[in-house]
């Protein structure tokens, strides 16, 4: 007998194999850092805090995670991350989709979707709003004067110049790894970042990924300062989602191996990619 039901916290070591199993180059250990990152993080009431899952006698067999997250206090965001169904039970893989997207007042995002999946993806009626990366070189633009970059540390409550919530998203993502800073203007205005490490890429060996800023206008006004801040740490380049050159910035537009993808009623913005699997799971 199959049934679909919400993973809980007896299921995550199984789970952890299960993804071992499914994904190749992903480790043990990375699925069990991130269900962890995912068990102590707030989730909208209502809905699941891991995902769901196809049991058969007690075990998994199919997994479907979902990363829930409040945005502005108002809207929901889902982010439809790893899936994955044993071979002998793919006819039940209908099943997961079926419960995953049943809220219409929900926006959904695949970020990482296979390209097998993504005609099934398109016929379930997800828009791809992204396909791009653009790989910036922020030490060679100018900087602002009098602009100083500020580290983040995950116990933070407040810092001079950011909301409440600014302050927890940014030491929030601190506590999942990520280097979260704050870059002050000479006249006082604050903007908050959000960076994470990037696999080696041929045109960009040592960069990083952004994951949050509050608009790319920020981004390209506070470059100059991420750039040489990261520079002293041996970083170069900053990509940020794209779909065609940033104007401002130097450096490279470059398409992804696949888009990333939404259903909903919101159109992902981008430049946040903040509480989803890349933040939490990592790279």
């Amino acid at each position: 007998m199959i049934r679909c039901r919400e993973i809980g916290l007896a299921d995550l070591d199984a789970i952890a194999d299960l993804l071992t199993r499914g994904f190749a180059g992903r480790s043990r250990a990375f699925w069990i850092g991130g269900l962890r990152r995912q068990s102590v993080r707030d989730v909208p009431e209502g809905f699941p805090r891991f995902g769901y899952m196809l049991d058969h006698e007690g075990m998994p067999v199919g997994v479907l995670l979902l990363i829930y997250t409040a945005r502005d206090g108002i809207s929901i965001r889902c982010n439809l991350s790893s899936w994955y169904v044993e071979p002998g039970f793919r006819n039940y893989a209908p099943m997961l989709s079926a419960v995953a997207q049943r809220h219409k007042h929900v926006t959904y995002v695949n970020i990482s979707p296979g390209q097998w999946t993504w005609r099934t993806i398109e016929a379930q009626g997800f828009s791809a709003y992204c396909g791009g990366l653009f790989f910036s070189y922020p030490a060679l633009s100018r900087r602002a004067k009098g602009m100083r970059v500020q580290v983040v540390q995950q116990d933070a409550r407040a810092v001079d110049g950011l909301s409440e919530a600014d302050v927890a998203l940014l030491a929030r993502h601190a506590a999942y790894g990520c280097l979260s800073l704050v870059c002050r203007a000479a006249d006082g205005r604050s903007f908050p970042f959000i960076l994470q490490t990037m696999p080696p890429r041929r045109i960009a060996p040592r960069a990083m990924q952004l994951i949050y800023c509050a608009d790319v206008a920020d981004y390209v006004a506070c470059a100059g300062a991420v750039g040489r801040f990261l520079l002293r740490r041996g970083r170069f380049s900053v990509a940020l989602d794209a779909n065609g050159r940033i104007k401002g910035l130097v450096g490279l537009h470059r398409k992804t191996q696949g888009p990333r993808y939404f259903k909903g009623p919101q159109c992902p913005r981008l430049a946040d990619l903040s509480d989803t699997e890349l933040a939490i799971f990592g790279s």
